[in-house]
């Protein structure tokens, strides 16, 4: 394959395969966020903008020969694993952060790099391997909105219905913090929102039932949980 006419998920995966590097490295090279090569993982069949697009053919371009024909390779032996039932793709895991501070719960406005363009949604980040799930929504609230949180109590787990990505919900109170778009390359605005007023972000179709539940709670009911 010397051209890709159009890169998505699993090309740009096979393209990481190939150079041997970790989703944190391809994602330096790239300059954009280990999150993101993430996600292609976890959705091999999503086209990437074109930003993105304009990224992997100049780094496609630049690969060695040896390079070039273990891409190929890769893609060869993947389309063979579809044929056999099997995957080169795992099953990506993210941790959900909804954080409450009295009325008011926490979104942040994302950057897609599929067709649905910039949407809202709870901070979440990827849980790497030997790290507790609800240290890894801790850690990514403070990272991407630097506001301060504390778990009070694990709302469940399920197969997103958009991304089918393995989200794990945690309900969270606000500790300290200012709220700002500390990750522009992934996130477009950080805002606090009425509580009351999420579904006008979020269509309830994709919130995941038991958030909704929590968010009708009393501030002191989950506070003190």
């Amino acid at each position: 394959m010397d051209v890709v006419e159009v890169w998505n998920g699993h090309y740009a995966c096979a393209l990481q395969a190939a150079l041997r590097m970790t989703n944190e490295a391809f994602a330096e090279r790239l300059g954009i966020a280990p999150r993101t090569v993430a996600v292609w993982h976890a959705n091999p069949d999503v086209v990437l903008r074109r930003e993105t697009q304009q990224l992997l053919d100049t780094v496609h371009e630049a690969v060695s020969p040896a390079v070039r024909k273990r891409f190929v390779l890769i893609l060869k032996s993947d389309q063979a694993a579809v044929g056999t039932g099997g995957s080169s793709v795992q099953m990506l895991r993210v941790a959900v952060a909804v954080v409450v501070r009295e009325d008011q719960v926490l979104l942040v406005c994302r950057r897609d790099d599929g067709s649905s363009g910039i949407t809202w949604q709870f901070p979440a980040g990827v849980i790497k391997p030997g790290v507790q799930p609800a240290t890894a929504a801790v850690r990514e609230t403070l990272s991407e909105t630097g506001v301060r949180c504390a778990v009070v109590r694990d709302l469940g787990t399920r197969l997103h219905p958009v991304t089918a990505v393995q989200c794990e919900y945690f309900l969270c109170e606000y500790l300290a913090g200012e709220a700002t778009n500390s990750d522009v390359a992934e996130n477009e605005d950080v805002m606090w929102v009425p509580k009351t007023s999420v579904t006008r972000f979020i269509p309830t179709s994709n919130i995941y039932p038991p958030i909704l539940d929590a968010l009708e709670e009393p501030y002191d009911s989950a506070d003190r949980r």
